[in-house]
């Protein structure tokens, strides 16, 4: 497996990540068995990153990675998790109380002192203009809580926005076949402030897999079936 250093973190992770959207909920049922074999075995092909959420599962995904890494020392995976989506949808939720809170229930969630990598995860867009919010995240950094901070956005100027702050870490974008936009302006401007990309659902969540047909069928509680129309949240991270 390939390696690249992840952006402003110095971390040198494998080029290839794993999601874990999918061990937490929204999926249809993937048991604790089977999220456990998913996470030994993409480490075992060389994958040593791990994307995850305090939201997935309302954390059943980070506290099964937690179980895995505990399982697991030394195995040298990242892991980058995300927050803000637990409360009200609001800017002025967006503060450093809130912050702490959110990471201190990663962290136990997780079962470690420091997390690697925390991204917003896709706030308000007048978030990512936000000195405060910026000046809170680097507090976070300053006690120890976080290693490094990024954002996942929806837009190109939400990206944009973030790669100007010499905090910011990372960047995760929705990037496949059918989502190219962020090929003209986002990855020329993270490559230049040396801000790292992470690809949001780079198959199109299975649909560039290769698996499905026009007849496959989702389970009720797959996103792929209760958001088709975007109802839930932006259609494009469906198909």
């Amino acid at each position: 497996m390939l390696e690249r250093t992840l952006g402003r973190t110095g971390r040198p992770v494998s080029i290839v990540g794993l999601g874990t959207w999918q061990l937490g909920a929204d999926w249809g049922d993937v048991d604790e068995t089977a999220a456990l074999d998913v996470l030994s075995a993409s480490v075992d092909a060389g994958v040593t990153f791990f994307d995850t959420a305090d939201v997935y599962g309302d954390g059943r995904s980070e506290q099964l990675i937690g179980r895995f890494l505990r399982e697991h020392p030394g195995s040298g995976v990242t892991v980058a998790t995300k927050m803000g989506r637990r409360g009200p949808q609001e800017p002025g939720e967006f503060t450093l109380d809130n912050f702490r809170a959110w990471t201190d229930r990663s962290r136990r969630n997780l079962g470690v002192e420091v997390l690697d990598l925390v991204q917003l995860h896709c706030p308000p867009t007048p978030v990512f203009s936000s000195d405060a919010v910026y000046d809170a995240l680097d507090t976070l950094v300053d006690d120890g809580a976080i290693a490094n901070y990024g954002v996942s956005v929806e837009t190109a100027d939400e990206a944009l926005a973030a790669i100007a702050r010499p905090g910011t870490a990372s960047v995760q974008i929705i990037l496949n076949a059918f989502r190219l936009k962020p090929l003209d302006a986002v990855l020329p401007a993270a490559r230049d402030a040396g801000v790292g990309i992470i690809a949001r659902v780079p198959l199109a969540s299975g649909l560039l897999s290769g698996k499905y047909t026009v007849d496959t069928e989702f389970a009720a509680d797959d996103h792929r079936s209760y958001n088709r129309d975007g109802s839930a949240f932006d259609v494009g991270e469906t198909f």
